[in-house]
């Protein structure tokens, strides 16, 4: 486990904050995890990692078969302590759900955490990427649609910033791995109000998205919608969809306070 720079703050739970990364680290693990496996992820000691996972079972957060443990879907108590404090979460469902029916596509709304777009609301009609999209995943926001949108609206010594510090991979041929690219394409996107990405996360893929806003400019939020190349070309997501989006972000806006 990392040098945390709180460790010094006398207000800092060193135990809190190890229970979390050991929580994260089942991510991607649909088999369940070993206090090894766990240990090697985290950096922490197998008898404190052990002593969680004790903890976090006699909690009903996670069950064990011999030396294998997993989550339980008591977990999801905590994802959805987040969510339901979020209201774009609760606003944003009724309208991509409108979206949705207009366009029958799926939708999307997402906001920037970090380095990456975190999926808060989805409609989904049916599944184009080769990822299961759902609530609480995560993407890179350098090569999404929505991703884009949001790094367009930051200021731009906070873009400097991003470029300066995100290793720009490339996940298909299209992706934009040059910097300097990248940031002329985030102001092309913050003057002409849309992210359009084609087949730059994933090939076979196209995706457009808009800014979500508070009444006063803010920028909270981005939702969008993606659609395979075989059923609209990029002028069909700019013709059809771009109008549903923008009409979307206008209705949770006004329910915005």
């Amino acid at each position: 486990m990392e040098t945390n720079p709180n460790d010094a703050n006398p207000d800092f739970m060193l135990s809190l904050a190890r229970g979390l990364a050991i929580i994260e680290a089942f991510e991607d693990r649909p088999d369940g995890v070993t206090v090894a496996d766990i240990s090697e992820r985290t950096g922490l000691s197998r008898a404190a990692v052990r002593r969680a996972l004790i903890t976090l079972k006699i909690l009903g957060y996670a069950t064990s078969a011999g030396s294998i443990y997993r989550l339980t879907g008591r977990i999801l108590r905590i994802g959805f302590s987040y969510l339901s404090s979020q209201p774009l979460s609760i606003l944003a469902a009724p309208v991509l759900e409108d979206i949705s029916n207009s366009i029958h596509e799926s939708s999307s709304l997402s906001i920037l955490d970090g380095d990456e777009i975190l999926y808060l609301a989805r409609s989904a009609t049916k599944r184009v990427m080769g990822i299961g999209l759902r609530v609480g995943s995560r993407l890179p926001a350098y090569c999404s649609s929505m991703g884009r949108v949001l790094l367009a609206h930051l200021p731009e010594e906070k873009i400097t910033e991003y470029l300066e510090r995100v290793e720009l991979k490339p996940l298909t041929t299209r992706t934009i791995t040059d910097p300097v690219v990248l940031q002329a394409e985030l102001r092309k996107i913050r003057q002409q109000g849309f992210a359009l990405v084609d087949e730059e996360m994933e090939q076979g893929l196209r995706s457009i998205a808009v800014p979500v806003s508070k009444r006063d400019g803010q920028i909270v939020a981005a939702i969008n919608s993606g659609i395979h190349t075989s059923r609209a070309s990029a002028t069909d997501l700019i013709d059809r969809i771009l109008p549903a989006l923008q009409r979307g972000a206008e209705a949770i806006q006004c329910s915005l306070a």
